[in-house]
């Protein structure tokens, strides 16, 4: 395929590579490289499109490191699943049509599934479980939100475009022109996007310490509820900010909130709570990137239970801490791992002597005994993704027509190799 310089492949493109799958863009291909860049989208766009051309990979599959073809790979493939008595499916960075493939092999091979990223998804899952919580969507948040507390710091790496969602500086929003937004906690580059935000029209800024998390999400919470407690004047003030707000809105990610973060997530959602009985609150957890919260909201219609599940001699089993892949691997639980990343080559499978089925982007450094290059939806092929607030379904299109086979149809393959 040959295109013209600055040639347009995409107008508008919908972006995979962050949660807020980003729609407006338009993708343009130069003619001598074939390197593409993209106008109308965040700098998380701009580097995953580095890992691509304007043309198809040429990637092919591979068998213990020899190239092979996708029949032989996909034999090999269920060899190894069909010898596993207890497989793990890691990574999953895939589309609902994926994810659906997924579940099918997983129900077939009695696998145990958990994301890149599971441990932070599991502890909000968890949170949610155990006391529920209220939590908003992206236009709620531009037409409604006069108040946004974000810890700790500011969601820069996953949500770059975050503020321009919801309309900080837009003062065309009839609901809610006037926004403050307070950020506990944050690094000097944080600090910065602060104060670049803050310069905007009709947005005011804050930065409070987050010192330790804990103590200050309790003390928060104990102040918006009206106990007396010996807190920081700041930290007083902005209780009575969160109980004068038409409509607060708290934004956390809780791949930064470490290991004990479910603690930190309940704490935000019992501020939330106490909020709603007076006002309009609610949070916002940006989580489940490179396709992990698509395969969670899959799995969980599909089963009627989360990721970090498996269907087993006792029927459908959910264990969100045994089944926590870094707890498996270690514990030598399981016996093989399947790892799925169609977005990016970045994601890569944990070091391990298992059999190891590797399933993504053509670029993928660690391949294993099997290696099989898949397209990726929204650049080669078509797919669907839930966005961050998990009440949206966004359709991908490919920017060209992809030589390298879908995600479902390499699973498809295999789960029929396994019944041959």
């Amino acid at each position: 395929m040959t295109v013209a310089a600055d040639h347009v492949l995409a107008d508008p493109w919908t972006c995979p590579f962050c949660l807020l799958l980003c729609d407006g863009a338009t993708v343009r291909a130069d003619a001598a490289t074939g390197a593409l860049s993209v106008e109308g989208a965040c700098d998380c766009a701009r580097r995953a499109l580095a890992a691509f051309r304007a043309t198809p990979s040429a990637a092919t599959p591979e068998v213990d490191g020899r190239p092979a073809t996708l029949d032989e790979a996909v034999a090999a493939a269920a060899t190894l699943l069909r010898a596993s008595r207890q497989p793990l499916f890691g990574g999953l960075g895939t589309d609902v049509a994926g994810a659906r493939a997924l579940y099918r092999l997983a129900s077939a091979t009695g696998a145990i599934c958990d994301p890149a990223g599971g441990e932070a998804l599991g502890q909000s899952l968890r949170t949610l479980q155990d006391r529920g919580q209220f939590t908003t969507t992206l236009a709620e948040v531009r037409t409604r939100a006069d108040l946004i507390v974000c810890l700790p710091g500011l969601p820069l790496a996953q949500a770059p475009d975050l503020f321009e969602r919801a309309g900080l500086g837009d003062t065309t929003q009839p609901l809610a022109p006037q926004r403050h937004l307070v950020m506990l906690g944050g690094d000097a580059d944080e600090q910065a996007a602060l104060a670049a935000l803050g310069r905007r029209p009709g947005v005011t800024v804050e930065a409070l310490p987050l010192g330790d998390p804990f103590e200050t999400v309790a003390l928060l919470s104990a102040l918006v509820a009206g106990r007396g407690v010996d807190a920081p004047e700041a930290l007083k003030a902005l209780a009575q900010r969160l109980r004068a707000a038409g409509y607060a809105v708290i934004v956390g990610e809780p791949a930064r909130l470490g290991p004990q973060g479910a603690l930190l997530i309940e704490g935000v959602n019992r501020i939330v709570g106490e909020l709603n009985r007076s006002t309009r609150a609610a949070a916002l957890w940006l989580g489940g990137g490179n396709g992990a919260g698509t395969v969670n909201q899959v799995f969980t219609w599909l089963s009627g239970l989360p990721l970090r599940s498996r269907a087993g001699p006792l029927g459908l089993e959910h264990e969100p801490l045994c089944h926590g892949a870094a707890r498996l691997l270690a514990d030598r639980a399981v016996d093989s791992l399947l790892w799925v990343s169609c977005f990016t080559p970045a994601s890569v499978p944990p070091q391990t002597d298992l059999p190891l089925i590797v399933l993504g982007h053509p670029d993928l450094p660690a391949r294993g005994r099997v290696f099989i290059p898949v397209s990726t939806p929204g650049i080669g092929s078509r797919g669907h993704l839930f966005r961050a607030d998990g009440v949206v379904l966004l359709p991908l299109f490919p920017i060209y027509a992809d030589t390298l086979p879908t995600l479902a149809e390499v699973l498809g393959r295999i789960g029929k190799a396994l019944q041959s």
